[in-house]
């Protein structure tokens, strides 16, 4: 053990260096406070015996200065002193002394001191060495925690939220978010939207996202609805998610061409939907249990169909918003929300950087006590159907086929199956034609609804006029569906190739009476004739026959 003593008195030097070296020390002996300050700097002794009161630089000055020096490290000093007085023993452990020692020196309990402190180091020193290791430790786990959530981000996420219409907020607790938030776009243009919120926090909750995201944007992107997509992360998670961890969550469809709203909730709370000047105009109500709590069976796919106005607001967001807690552990509450929206409704450009700002204001940076996720998807009427951007391929690289293919739905299947996704499928898998997927998509979706709602289960659009009939609308078709036993839609689709690419021919036909295709009305603001109009934007040419029960549609496409 190297130990430093500090004493202007020769004599006192000298008797301490011999009590020390039979104690078999190291020691090294300085006159004042500047020279033990020197002495430290230089050769890092493990314990100092300090005079209090010496020349040049006094003991006071220079436990201080050798503290600064000395950081973390911990080296114990003893103060040497001749002083009785309590305050003037006091100001020797103030300034950083660990122990005080009076004259005459005691040799036994001098060694005693030594001892006691040699032991608090080696136990100060080994406590450091473990805080190190954990520091560490802790940053390699976060890097590796970093580079899984870059990971996540890729799978989880894409860059359909950063569009001028939607707003969001991801804040997790942790480095990892138990929360997603996932948007994407079918073929044919209807918008998804699925905000969850999985039990837990952290890397836990966060495992059970990505199977969610996976099928989310798998079964959008072939063209499924919302409510096959979230009957199969249903099914999904009850097969993965250990009993107790379950997914909260609501997803909405957004179709434009009928401007509907179709959601399903469980055990979210209440989204809104938003409308200038008149505020909260409809609520998304947590009508079901969370994803991953029911079996397959048992589990619940009834929806709700509402109809919205452009300019409209979606506002959905995780039970972490409402339970943010404030300094005196308040909780926002929807209460403050609605608040904010409802002094907010006639501007509602600034609604959500208003209510970040209450939200903001409410928890004062209190730390997080749940991940906080919020969305704000502004509803904007897109006529962009029939300018899909499209990026061809070189003809040289496949050489187009010749094909017909024909699928006729019957009514068993007409009750649960949407055949579209099979059917793009086809096209996916067909040369050329994957390039132009999304007009023959958009156009075999209108004319499948329209032969299945017109025809098999004879709806009248005219309902959909009115925000009472838009309602009743699907309340009606739902029960038609439920209840029907007799009918078929026919898709028949023909591609023949030419010198640049080829014609695909579409028929759809069904069992239903037909209608007075001549009269229909195609004007923009009768929804019931937009489908129409949007076919024959996107398609070559279009007639009718029998009556209406069919419908026959050419679609010219070439290479670039």
């Amino acid at each position: 053990m190297k130990i430093l003593i500090a004493d202007d008195n020769s004599t006192d030097r000298m008797i301490l260096t011999k009590i020390l070296q039979n104690q078999n020390a190291e020691v090294l002996a300085a006159k004042d406070g500047l020279e033990a300050v020197e002495f430290f700097q230089e050769f890092k002794p493990d314990l100092i015996l300090m005079d209090a009161l010496m020349p040049n630089m006094d003991g006071y000055e220079a436990v201080i200065e050798i503290k600064k020096l000395a950081g973390e490290t911990l080296v114990p000093i003893i103060f040497l002193t001749s002083l009785k007085e309590a305050s003037e023993l006091a100001r020797c452990l103030e300034v950083g002394g660990d122990d005080f020692l009076t004259k005459p020196y005691n040799k036994t309990i001098l060694e005693a001191k030594i001892k006691a402190l040699e032991r608090m180091k080696s136990l100060h020193d080994e406590v450091r060495t473990q805080r190190n290791e954990i520091q560490k430790f802790n940053e390699h786990m976060i890097r590796e925690q970093e580079v899984g959530k870059k990971l996540f981000d890729k799978i989880a996420h894409n860059d359909n939220l950063n569009t001028e219409n939607i707003r969001y907020l991801l804040s997790p607790m942790s480095i990892f978010n138990g929360d997603l938030l996932l948007v994407d776009t079918t073929p044919s243009g209807i918008v998804h939207i699925l905000i969850g919120d999985f039990t837990g926090h952290g890397l836990p909750a966060a495992i059970g996202t990505l199977p969610v995201a996976d099928i989310f944007y798998g079964m959008t992107a072939k063209g499924f609805s919302v409510i096959d997509i979230i009957t199969e992360i249903n099914t999904r998670l009850c097969s993965i998610l250990p009993v107790g961890v379950f997914c909260c969550a609501t997803i909405c469809e957004v179709n434009y061409r009928d401007n509907s709203l179709m959601n399903w909730s469980g055990g979210l709370p209440d989204g809104y939907l938003v409308r200038p000047e008149h505020g909260i105009v409809e609520r998304f109500i947590s009508r079901h249990l969370p994803l991953g709590v029911l079996s397959p069976e048992n589990f619940s796919q009834e929806v709700e169909v509402r109809r919205f106005e452009t300019h409209d607001r979606i506002m959905l967001f995780s039970d972490g918003i409402l339970e943010a807690e404030s300094p005196k552990h308040d909780f926002f509450s929807t209460q403050q929300l609605e608040k904010v929206i409802a002094e907010n409704v006639n501007s509602l450009d600034t609604l959500y950087d208003k209510l970040l700002l209450a939200l903001n204001m409410f928890t004062q940076s209190e730390e997080q006590s749940d991940d906080y996720t919020l969305i704000e998807y502004g509803l904007q009427q897109e006529e962009s159907h029939s300018e899909t951007s499209v990026s061809h391929i070189a003809p040289q690289e496949v050489e187009p086929m010749e094909w017909c293919t024909t699928h006729e739905f019957r009514a068993t299947s007409l009750k649960t199956f949407d055949p579209l996704p099979l059917i793009l499928r086809i096209l996916n898998d067909c040369a050329g034609l994957n390039d132009y997927r999304s007009q023959i998509f958009t156009i075999l979706a209108e004319l499948y609804t329209n032969a299945l709602d017109h025809g098999v289960l004879g709806m009248n659009s005219s309902l959909k006029e009115s925000v009472e009939g838009f309602t009743e609308y699907y309340a009606i078709k739902a029960h038609r569906l439920k209840t029907l036993e007799d009918g078929f839609v026919n898709i028949r689709l023909e591609n023949i190739p030419s010198a640049n690419g080829g014609t695909v021919h579409i028929r759809v036909s069904n069992s239903g009476a037909g209608f007075d295709y001549e009269n229909l009305n195609v004007g923009d603001k009768n929804f019931s004739g937009r489908g129409l109009k949007l076919v024959r934007s996107l398609s070559q040419s279009v007639e009718f026959s029998n009556n209406g029960k069919q419908i026959d549609v050419r679609f010219d496409w070439e290479y670039s």
